[in-house]
């Protein structure tokens, strides 16, 4: 008999039926010489402080740093009955290999991982690694299975993740709620997180706006602008003047310019489209792309790479030519795929970008609730962008120059519409608007050294913007490039969190109340700006993040060691 683990109950069921394990047993499914269980979430965790010493139920400045010498773990509570379960089925006697089939990340190795070691289990295991829930796909990673134990560093890497993020977690937030009379929860991504947040709210609020003018003058039903103006005057009299004179245009540039193809979607850019477009929280986008996963429409969400590999250009070919043919959008546009732009071997690491699966193209969105329909037809559309032709159009700078002053006009006429006719499309056929998308300005056939007599000249008022409040979608795009002028440039740039956990450490913030939404707007509140401003500079910059992700990554690539890692952040908690 071999013991199947997957992460969720819908996963194993999901699998169970692929694999003939047809009867349903209590927590389990059976059949076919498997058994199917599976994990509810984080089954094991990491004990809290009070297990190591009774005392530190009480938190006193004298005990810290807490640092144990011996990890203890413990079973989530309400999860007790699911963990006999597998305990009780990997010490059954007719079984003799585990298969974990955990979620293919990082976080999925170490739920699995707890689970083997708290149950004492030493029987062989090994892994299950696909990037979809497809039947196809389930059988061909059941006959590619992997050495478990060559997941070692993955694992190890989780596991250092775990242990500093307690460390820090359990020790600063003691330390600043002694030292404040007040629980403030501090944790090492959420923290520089809320700290990006306080900034830009201080900027926005102590933001002086200065008033200017530009002068727009009306050459031949063009508007051309002047520079700005910071003196009114000085406006006006370049308003008379002009009136009075003939404006020439001086040079006429013309040029031809391309907007290369989208890539494809990791889950960050997609949390950031689909906040941008719809308003959907990351957290809503990450539950949704999950739920689409298991109906089997969807590949593995959580994945960090916008590429495909070479060995699945066949199988993305036909995937296409299907979603051509399904997309009611897509009935007359005329698409060559060049999947070359979208290939990328160097890219992935453990999952491709996200894509629909070929069960998709067969049932499309028949069954599908409204938010799902909307996130499928962003990720069926950004696809096909990314295989078509680049979009190409002329760029077209007049400048005029009237009573000794200059002006430009900017136009642009379209040559090839290639992937934006397919942007168009797909965003119509959801009536959705694009608030960010620029109208394009066509300027009507001009000539260098034309003339215009008098021309009306008018003087606008305008006012300096103060910066953006943070939405969902620019929040996680600075949590993605956090840091970066501190990481070396062959380090591999996570910035703050990573692709799995970002929607998290937002709705964490918002759920502690040192953060709120006020429509798609994310703001710090009072506690917030408190936290922020009693916080040492190490625990409210990046830095420390990127520092720890770089080194995260080089120890599951088995080039870096846990031992040191753990070494600095012992030292660290103690710094503090």
């Amino acid at each position: 008999m071999k013991l199947v683990i997957a992460e969720k109950p819908s996963v194993g069921a999901a699998i169970a039926a692929v694999m003939g394990a047809n009867e349903k047993r209590s927590g389990y499914f059976e059949g076919g010489g498997y058994l199917v269980s599976w994990c509810i979430g984080h089954l094991i965790s990491l004990a809290d402080a009070a297990t190591y010493n009774e005392q530190f139920r009480k938190w006193k400045y004298d005990d810290l740093p807490i640092v144990p010498q011996e990890w203890q773990f413990i079973v989530a509570s309400g999860k007790e009955q699911q963990f006999s379960i597998l305990k009780d089925l990997m010490h059954r006697s007719d079984v003799t290999e585990i298969i974990n089939a955990c979620d293919s990340g990082r976080e999925g190795e170490l739920i699995f991982r707890f689970v083997y070691e708290q149950a004492n289990c030493k029987k062989p295991f090994s892994r299950l690694w696909i990037s979809s829930m497809e039947a196809s796909a389930i059988r061909e990673g059941f006959s590619n299975l992997k050495d478990g134990r060559g997941y070692d560093n993955l694992y190890q890497s989780a596991l250092c993740r775990a242990k500093a993020d307690w460390l820090i977690g359990i020790n600063a937030t003691r330390l600043f709620s002694i030292l404040y009379h007040k629980t403030l929860n501090v944790g090492r991504v959420q923290t520089p997180t809320l700290a990006m947040l306080v900034n830009r709210d201080y900027a926005i609020s102590s933001f002086k706006k200065e008033k200017y003018h530009v002068v727009r003058l009306d050459v031949g039903g063009v508007a051309a602008l002047s520079e700005r103006q910071d003196d009114e005057a000085a406006a006006r009299q370049m308003k008379a003047a002009c009136e009075k004179s003939q404006a020439v245009c001086t040079s006429l540039k013309k040029e031809k310019k391309t907007a290369a193809p989208p890539k494809l979607f990791d889950l960050t850019a997609l949390q950031r489209e689909a906040n941008r477009l719809y308003g959907f929280t990351a957290k809503q986008t990450l539950d949704y792309a999950q739920a689409l996963y298991e109906k089997r429409l969807l590949t593995y969400p959580r994945t960090d790479s916008k590429y495909i590999t070479s060995d699945m250009e066949g199988s993305t070919k036909e995937l296409i030519t299907g979603l051509c043919a399904a997309l009611p959008f897509m009935q007359g546009v005329k698409l060559q795929a060049d999947l070359a732009r979208i290939c990328d071997n160097s890219k992935v690491t453990d999952h491709h970008a996200i894509l629909p699966t070929a069960e998709f193209v067969k049932t499309g969105f028949s069954s599908l609730a409204e938010s799902e329909k909307k996130l499928m037809t962003l990720v069926c559309a950004k696809l096909l962008c990314a295989v078509a032709a680049p979009y190409e159009y002329e760029a077209v700078t007049a400048v005029f120059t009237c009573g000794g002053y200059t002006f430009t006009a900017k136009g642009r006429t379209t040559l090839c519409e290639g992937w934006r006719e397919i942007e168009r499309l797909s965003r119509a056929a959801s009536g959705e608007q694009d608030e960010d998308a620029e109208p394009e300005a066509v300027l009507p056939p001009l000539a260098e050294g034309q003339t215009f007599d008098n021309p009306a000249a008018e003087i606008s008022e305008r006012y300096t913007q103060p910066p953006k409040a943070f939405t969902e979608d620019t929040l996680l795009s600075a949590m993605e490039s956090a840091g970066k002028e501190d990481t070396p440039e062959d380090a591999e740039r996570k910035g703050l969190g990573t692709t799995a956990t970002r929607a998290g450490i937002i709705e964490k913030l918002i759920s502690a109340g040192f953060a709120e939404r006020k429509g798609k707007k994310l703001i710090p509140t009072k506690d917030g700006y408190n936290l922020v401003a009693i916080l040492p500079d190490s625990l409210t910059s990046p830095q420390l993040t990127a520092e720890w992700e770089t080194r995260l990554t080089g120890i599951a690539k088995g080039s870096d060691s846990p031992a040191d890692f753990m070494r600095g952040i012992e030292e660290m908690t103690a710094g503090l």
